[in-house]
């Protein structure tokens, strides 16, 4: 006892605290925690305040907070509410990179490709969002430099640059699936021809006659007529058919309404949407190009 207060020896507060006697000493020779005084052995002796000062580091360490910013809250040039908070945010990132990694690993374990393979997946899902985006406006860019959009065909361009800010904090292993196979789908020279193709074509007055309740009478009946394998050329095929196409419709508009469709009804434009919708955390549409195969094939089949 020393003027009523009492010290304890490093083993005592290693008693008390849990600490190693090794990180007790390391703590107070690195000048975290000095000793009140010494014994008249020379053994370090340390009072209430100093043990509750161990204590303060030991869960600041448990935390993952590094000696350095645990000395600036000792010496008070910063609070322990400042260090967590700039803690918490390093953590949020770290969280966010081992999230990524093991959504890749996933990929790469389903995909089961070459070394090469691993590799460029690795660098594709670590993209930063702006390199990402960048990726996909270059290829609309590209796709459809020196082709007037009129408003509609505006839209759509612009909706097919819709990238999410930020791959989530817990990307899904199809969410990383989904962006390599959309960086594949938008280098295809093939696949960017045929977009070009079908915004030529959206300029058809046929088109813009039929294109928008053209989709919800497919689905619903040519829909209906894949689904219960109902083939194109039969007399049912015919009575669905007049069903989407009113039979009234002249044959030069109905040629020109089945070569529009030829050009649009497209698996691989289908699937673009579905990968965007997929990225950005939404359930993709219904898949049309069955519907439209099945119509296209009809029309071909009864004139």
């Amino acid at each position: 006892m020393t003027d009523g207060t009492e010290l304890y020896t490093v083993g005592q507060i290693a008693r008390r605290t849990g600490l190693s006697v090794h990180t007790i000493r390391f703590w107070s020779d690195s000048g975290l925690i000095a000793p009140t005084g010494r014994s008249a052995g020379g053994y370090r002796l340390y009072d209430a305040a100093a043990v509750a000062r161990f204590d303060l580091v030991r869960a600041l360490r448990e935390l993952g907070i590094g000696l350095e910013a645990v000395r600036s809250i000792l010496a008070r040039r910063a609070t322990v509410a400042e260090v967590a908070e700039v803690h918490a945010q390093a953590l949020d990132v770290e969280i966010r990179a081992l999230k990524l990694r093991r959504a890749v690993l996933r990929t790469i374990a389903k995909r089961g490709g070459t070394t090469e393979e691993t590799t460029m997946t690795h660098k594709l899902a670590h993209l930063s969002a702006a390199q990402r985006q960048q990726v996909i406006d270059e290829f609309v860019e590209n796709t459809f430099a020196g082709i007037t959009l009129d408003g509609d065909a505006e839209v759509v361009a612009e909706w097919m640059r819709e990238l999410p800010d930020e791959l989530p904090d817990d990307p899904a292993p199809s969410q990383v699936d989904a962006w390599i196979e959309l960086t594949d789908l938008v280098t295809d020279e093939d696949f960017r021809q045929r977009l070009r193709r079908i915004a030529l074509a959206g300029a058809s007055p046929v088109a813009s006659h039929h294109g928008y309740e053209l989709r919800a009478l497919a689905l619903r009946h040519a829909g209906r007529a894949t689904a219960e394998s109902i083939a194109p050329d039969s007399a049912e095929g015919r009575a669905i058919l007049d069903r989407i196409i009113g039979p009234g419709l002249p044959s030069a508009e109905r040629d020109e309404l089945r070569r529009w469709l030829e050009t649009v009804a497209d698996a691989r434009v289908e699937r673009y949407w579905e990968l965007i919708a997929v990225l950005n955390g939404r359930e993709p549409a219904p898949p049309a190009v069955p519907a439209f195969t099945w119509l296209i094939a009809a029309m071909r089949a009864h004139g």
